[in-house]
């Protein structure tokens, strides 16, 4: 999406313990994310981060008119593609952007899993288009979101703004998570038993991470969802993103999540 997120991946991987990350084919940083990037990240898990409410299509209107406006600039919301996504043609024109997406992310790189920013793809009929995809173009895993409650012991994490909405985005994830582990079954795919990202989005630190690794005491598969982006000499080097990106490379929390009995790793894997 940026220079500031390539460098988070490639500083992450490089010295830190981050193991995986999604690349978005309509991002303005997308030719250095493929070129600088990916080459100097060998053992890195790379998803499709499928991109249908942000920036512009890589199409042209006249055949995206039902998604873009007359600039091929994606406008429509996410409460929008619920209601359209029962419709043809709609449908016809995710299909095909999430295809241009797709293929000219494998023009540069193997692709381990698909998934979708903010968690477009989780609509029951969007994700059964995903997973047709996934399966024509050999890519066995598809990120769902199903994402326990849990709460962090720090009261700043629930008096905001924040919060309340991410509660409602959990309840909904979660109801579309339960169709759609269906179609994964359906397709003969995979996916991750839980999700931990959503609950904090946008409050995401070593702290809620690790309270959320800390209440999952079961064999399974959990992805940690973090937005890094490492801004060098910036006034945004406190901003959100940051601190995420400081995740990956806090190795005592590292060190922590390995006692629970987690093995760190990625899709690829």
């Amino acid at each position: 999406m940026s220079n500031a997120f390539n460098r988070a991946v490639l500083d992450g991987y490089n010295h830190g313990f981050l193991t995986s990350a999604s690349i978005c084919a309509n991002g303005e940083a997308f030719d250095a994310a493929v070129n600088e990037i990916i080459p100097e990240c060998p053992n890195l898990g790379i998803g499709v981060h499928l991109n249908i409410i942000e920036g512009y299509s890589l199409s042209n209107f006249t055949k995206m008119n039902m998604l873009c406006d007359l600039n091929s600039k994606f406008v429509k919301s996410y409460g929008q593609m619920i209601y359209l996504s029962g419709n043809k043609d709609f449908m016809a024109q995710v299909e095909t952007e999430f295809r241009l997406q797709i293929e000219r992310v494998l023009n540069y790189t193997k692709i381990d899993h698909l998934d979708s920013h903010v968690h477009v793809h989780a609509i029951p009929k969007i994700f059964e288009l995903t997973c047709r995809l996934a399966k024509e173009y050999e890519i066995n895993q598809v990120r769902t979101q199903f994402e326990k409650f849990y709460t962090v012991p720090d009261i700043k994490f629930h008096l905001n703004l924040k919060y309340p909405p991410n509660l409602l985005k959990i309840m909904l994830l979660n109801y579309f998570t339960l169709i759609n582990r269906q179609k994964i079954k359906e397709y003969g795919l995979q996916t991750n038993d839980y999700l931990i990202g959503v609950g904090y989005t946008g409050m995401m630190n070593d702290k809620t991470l690790y309270c959320g690794l800390e209440t999952i005491n079961q064999d399974c598969t959990v992805e940690a969802l973090i937005h890094p982006c490492n801004h060098i000499n910036s006034k945004k080097a406190k901003s959100q993103h940051q601190i995420e990106f400081n995740i990956t490379q806090n190795m005592d929390l590292k060190d922590k999540i390995q006692r629970l009995d987690f093995e760190i790793t990625n899709y690829k894997s």
